[in-house]
């Protein structure tokens, strides 16, 4: 059975019998049918479908976000912000779809030459549980809008968001079988993988589920979309604005309760300013409220799972064990549901779990070094590279420093966030591929190239391209 469970009591919430064989063959044949018309359709006449899906999330967005919060524990104003973030993208791709896919002539003596878009068929989706919402909705807006169909297995710990995020793309007028979910356990996926009708993969997950599903893409030769773990560097120079660097640095760590690729885990600190940020980013930590994810003044709500907590806790104690300095937090909440305080370690360094391994939690991570040199050598010091942050007061040499760190993303002076109008996605074992912006769109759509020759009475072939 698949099972709904509220991480904040314990309690169960709904459970689900998988889908049948018989249900899955009619969730992806009915996915064929409906993206062999959908396909047909221009960019043009596909955006008005993202524009209403916007309308409906936003209509619904109280109802989603209790959803969300109830089912992964996320804090009902970050679910809020989730819902609304949705909506932003559906109405960026609905608004920029068609200038990204535009066909794109090329210059050639006597014939007409080009570059087209065309979509691939059907996207399967794997989704984790953490912005159960929002990773969704950032794979399958610019895949919709380009034609494609799109299917979703989702974590089996949030099988009601699935459903509902389903039900909210139906509302929106999607063509019956364009978008469905599929309600599975983890062992049929490989077999979705592989069934011909599965024209490309996007997943979103850890390293490990990641090179599983990537292994069972390539058997099958099947183009990938990989947006794995991370474990980010949150650089901070002598010459950063100390205060500022702290309070962004809290916010960056612990919202979702840390459950994020993309938060930052370590910080990399000079050691001129490092005393003074350690014990500014503790206060913050301090500060944060820890309780009912349902209350709009609670920051930070349960981890999602029993399994998840127990592992952080683990890295916790092995890295202090190790030596690093416990400055607050460090023991799971007693009472119900799964929580975990904020949590400090300082004078962490290489080889220690908190530096060396992705946590996932509420546990923040302080590594002090002599100078930026240091500092740039050990952010790059890890097997991931999703993103980085970097705090200086010298913006020509932030400039230099940017194209040294290993990332998929640099920000300066501002805490690393995804946006739809730019590319998102990591290096190493962060994955590959990206996701929004015109980079993310074009990862399901076949880059063709048409030549036309000069016509029977030897004019050159029209060269007015049109958006597909």
């Amino acid at each position: 059975m698949i099972v709904s469970t509220n991480p904040a009591t314990g309690s169960e919430l709904a459970r689900y019998a998988p889908h049948s064989e018989k249900e899955m063959e009619a969730v992806l044949a009915g996915a064929v049918a409906a993206q062999a018309d959908w396909r047909q359709r221009t960019v043009t006449e596909r955006a008005p479908l993202l524009e209403r899906l916007a309308d409906v999330l936003r209509q619904n967005k109280d109802a989603y976000a209790r959803l969300i919060t109830a089912e992964m524990g996320k804090p009902i104003g970050q679910a809020e912000a989730e819902i609304e973030k949705c909506a932003v993208t559906c109405e960026y791709y609905a608004e920029h779809a068609a200038a990204h896919l535009a066909d794109r002539p090329v210059d050639s003596d006597a014939a007409e030459s080009a570059v087209v878009y065309d979509p691939l068929g059907v996207v399967l989706a794997v989704m984790p549980w953490n912005y159960p919402f929002w990773q969704f909705i950032r794979c399958a807006a610019p895949a919709l809008a380009a034609g494609n169909a799109v299917v979703l297995k989702h974590a089996n710990n949030v099988p009601r968001c699935a459903l509902a995020v389903e039900q909210a793309i139906r509302e929106a007028g999607a063509p019956e079988g364009l978008c469905r979910t599929l309600l599975v356990e983890v062992d049929r996926v490989a077999g979705i993988v592989a069934d011909p009708r599965i024209a490309a993969v996007s997943l979103t997950g850890s390293t490990g589920v990641g090179a599983i599903v990537a292994s069972q893409a390539a058997a099958a030769l099947k183009k990938q979309v990989l947006e794995l773990g991370g474990s980010d560097p949150f650089v901070v120079l002598a010459d950063a604005d100390v205060a500022q660097a702290a309070a962004t640095a809290v916010t960056s760590r612990f919202v979702n309760a840390g459950q994020s690729c993309v938060n930052a885990k370590r910080f990399i600190v000079e050691q001129a300013v490092a005393k003074e940020f350690a014990a500014a980013f503790t206060r913050g930590a301090e500060a944060l409220i820890v309780g009912d994810p349902t209350d709009h003044t609670t920051n930070i709500g349960p981890m999602a799972r029993a399994d998840l907590r127990e592992t952080l806790h683990d890295q916790v104690e092995r890295s202090i064990a190790a030596g690093a300095e416990l400055k607050l937090g460090g023991r799971p909440v007693d009472g119900p549901g799964w929580f975990y305080p904020p949590t400090v370690l300082d004078h962490v360094t290489p080889g220690m779990p908190a530096f060396d391994e992705e946590t996932f939690g509420p546990v923040a991570a302080i590594t002090r070094v002599a100078t930026a040199e240091e500092a740039i050598a050990l952010a790059n010091r890890t097997e991931y590279g999703l993103a980085a942050t970097l705090w200086t007061g010298e913006l020509s040499r932030a400039r230099t420093l940017i194209r040294r760190l290993d990332a998929g993303a640099v920000f300066v002076n501002g805490m690393v966030a995804s946006d739809a109008r730019l590319p998102f996605g990591g290096i190493k074992k962060s994955g590959y591929g990206r996701e929004l912006g015109a980079e993310g769109i074009r990862e399901f759509v076949n880059v063709k190239t048409i030549w036309i020759g000069p016509t029977t009475d030897n004019r050159p072939a029209s060269k007015g391209a049109t958006p597909r």
